[in-house]
């Protein structure tokens, strides 16, 4: 057997079964795009980037298939959602706590080192938890 191939199929069968734990039902559009999505590694990307990426895909999906699916991983917990203002709304592959650049010039998002992240100290008001701090820093050139 092709290596090549067998190599798609080992990453296709750990694709499924990181579906599965999430409670999600592996269709074969939400493989496709999960392989497209998590073939790379952590990243950051919008629907729109997405969509372009997976032309070449046999049963391409539509925008509105891309939305959806993105819509349930991180419903999910497989992605995080990050709002960034009057810009689009992007996703992220590394979805533990951590903050984002954002450059306005290039629009494009990426992490903070982590050696580079403050330390909040923020007390919750009564009755309620603080479930994550987002921080995005704007940038653009001079």
């Amino acid at each position: 057997m092709d290596t090549t191939r067998t190599a798609q199929q080992a990453h296709d069968a750990i694709v499924r079964r990181k579906l599965e734990a999430a409670g999600v039902r592996p269709t074969r559009q939400r493989l496709d795009l999960a392989c497209a999505i998590f073939g790379a590694g952590n990243r950051h990307f919008t629907a729109e980037m997405i969509y372009q990426e997976t032309r070449a895909i046999r049963y391409a999906p539509t925008l509105g298939t891309i939305y959806n699916t993105l819509n349930e991983f991180a419903r999910c917990g497989l992605l995080r959602e990050i709002a960034i203002y009057d810009a689009k709304l992007w996703y992220d592959t590394k979805t533990g706590p951590h903050y984002h650049f954002y450059d306005e010039d290039t629009e494009e998002l990426s992490d903070i080192p982590e050696e580079w992240l403050p330390e909040f100290e923020i007390p919750a008001p009564d009755g309620t938890l603080i479930s994550a701090i987002d921080v995005i820093v704007r940038l653009r050139k001079l």
